[in-house]
């Protein structure tokens, strides 16, 4: 192994869940964990089996990984129980996972008043674990918990934790600075003085933004021997979040020459990974953000400009396509062109740069944009405009109209009920169609609906189905007039999954657009071709 790779830990899905507000159901984690895969990253931390039903649910049907070890979380066995007696030890080692990352106390201040037991129990639970575990698991990670706060305060007792660990076989001691509070001058020391008795490609570093410092510390602990970083997605987490792995990675391979999984250009896809995860949260980016934000390469007038356009390097400190990226020159704006280029790539649509059609498409997807479309969390949404630009999409059909009712009462039986009722009008081959259904709310009764015409005419939509379902307001100062933004993500029998948008001041309006892009891309990347009865 060269001395220079570094592995990646993403634990958005574990440590990320517990960001305020934050709410990831198992069709998220999937999903995310999947880009995550795509992006190169080593292990994914999928949550702590036991902990609850999403969960569980998520490891009772874990996504096919193409690279990326799916690592389960949890805690080494408890005061005055044995490895074999400990369901909470067990529930982590059952699941199907290649890894396993255990966390266990390592600061004598909480063995003494949080666990209230003595200090050689506290590292025989430690190694009595990582023994089991090593057993069943191809890898085992010890999480140092308050590790940092521990080696201030007792370095002997906290380097026998974390000897215990690696004697007993874990791959990883990662050392956590748990409260955010340790600086990176700090880190950068203790880790030294860790690296001289357990070797540092067996070091990982976990740190938390408390100080605003979680990314430099991370890096710093690099710098002192470590050869795995932990993070999250965007920086999300408990309190002030996670280490960034949006900055981190960049900032590894662009500027400390570090060796990861992540290829040149995988690394084209981190701006995408960081949108989408906020969109399918339904979070506003943060523009400002460091490599990846709206913001980073924009450049407003005067001489900044004059000076961009000679020579990039003046004022950016890499070339914004290198994170998947853009220019954004506020005053003449020259990025539009490069972005679409690069989104057709991403989709495997090859298409002459001097197509005069990307010039039109270019306006068309800002005017999108700009109205509140979001396709970097719609991927199907944003090929179907595409390749409509380029004539490329069947016409299946055609909406005539559409009417939604609820309906909201008390019935014969004294219960209060609410009923959704959709009509739709469709028209195939110039043939017109309607269709009525009830449904579990209008969104559904709609679904059924358009089900109701189109599947006698396109069989292969029988498998569809809706997975996911999000609204963002996006002019929350209007209140209930607020225009509104639909997500829908769907999947079929295959396990193909894909997102779609719809954007509309009627909420209803807005679910029918993506309704209507996610069963025409169905149809579409089925190779069907327009039919009528």
């Amino acid at each position: 192994m060269s001395d220079k790779r570094v592995y990646l830990f993403d634990t958005t899905l574990r440590d990320g869940a517990q960001t305020q507000g934050v709410d990831f159901s198992s069709a998220d984690k999937t999903a995310i964990a999947e880009e995550l895969d795509r992006l190169g990253i080593d292990y994914i931390e999928g949550g702590w089996p036991g902990a609850n039903p999403t969960d569980d649910a998520f490891f009772a049907k874990p996504p096919t990984l193409k690279g990326a070890k799916l690592t389960a979380f949890g805690m080494t066995r408890r005061a005055g129980r044995s490895t074999e007696n400990d369901p909470g030890l067990n529930a982590i080692l059952d699941v199907k996972t290649a890894a396993v990352c255990m966390v266990g106390k390592t600061w004598d201040f909480h063995v003494d008043v949080a666990l209230n037991i003595s200090n050689d129990e506290n590292v025989a639970m430690i190694r009595d674990s990582v023994k089991m575990a090593a057993k069943k698991k191809d890898e085992v990670m010890f999480d140092a918990e308050h590790f940092f706060d521990g080696y201030k305060a007792n370095p002997k007792f906290a380097m026998e934790c974390l000897k215990a660990a690696y004697d007993a076989g874990a791959r990883w001691i990662v050392l956590c600075d748990t409260n955010g509070g340790t600086l990176p001058h700090e880190i950068e020391e203790i880790v030294t003085a860790v690296a001289k008795e357990i070797p540092g490609d067996h070091l990982g570093i976990h740190c938390h933004d408390d100080t605003g410092n979680a990314v430099a510390g991370s890096l710093a602990a690099v710098r002192a021997g470590v050869r795995q970083i932990q993070g999250t997605l965007n920086g999300l987490g408990e309190r002030c979040g996670n280490a960034n792995l949006i900055s981190i990675i960049p900032s590894l391979i662009l500027k400390m020459g570090f060796e990861t999984n992540v290829s040149a250009d995988q690394l084209t896809h981190l701006s995408h990974i960081s949108r989408m995860v906020d969109e399918r949260l339904g979070r506003t980016s943060n523009q400002g953000a460091p490599y990846v934000g709206d913001r980073a390469f924009a450049h407003k007038g005067g001489l900044h400009v004059s000076a961009i356009e000679k020579d990039p390097q003046c004022y950016e400190h890499i070339n914004p396509e290198t994170v998947g990226n853009v220019r954004h020159i506020v005053v003449s704006d020259q990025a539009g062109r490069s972005n679409i280029l690069a989104r057709f790539r991403e989709i495997g649509l090859e298409i002459d740069p001097k197509n005069p059609k990307i010039s039109s498409l270019v306006d068309e997807v800002k005017e999108q944009e700009f109205a509140g479309y979001a396709y970097d969390g719609a991927e199907a949404s944003f090929e179907l405009l595409a390749r409509r630009a380029l004539g490329d999409v069947p016409d299946y059909f055609k909406l005539a109209s559409f009417r939604v009712i609820d309906e909201r009462r008390w019935n014969a039986k004294g219960e209060l009920i609410t009923l959704s009722e959709a009509t739709v009008r469709l028209e195939t081959n110039h043939h017109q169609t309607m269709a009525v259904a009830e449904g579990n709310g209008p969104v559904n009764a709609l679904d059924a609906a358009l089900r109701q015409v189109l599947t006698p005419v396109y069989p292969e939509l029988e498998d569809m189905q809706l997975i996911d379902y999000k609204v963002r307001i996006l002019t929350p100062g209007e209140g209930t007039r607020a225009v509104t933004r639909v997500m829908i993500e769907s999947a079929d029998g295959k396990g193909e999954h894909w997102s779609t948008v719809g954007v509309s001041p009627n909420v209803i309006d807005a679910s029918y657009n993506a309704l209507r892009d996610a069963i025409v891309f169905k149809l579409y990347k089925a190779g069907i071709e327009a039919r009528h009865q």
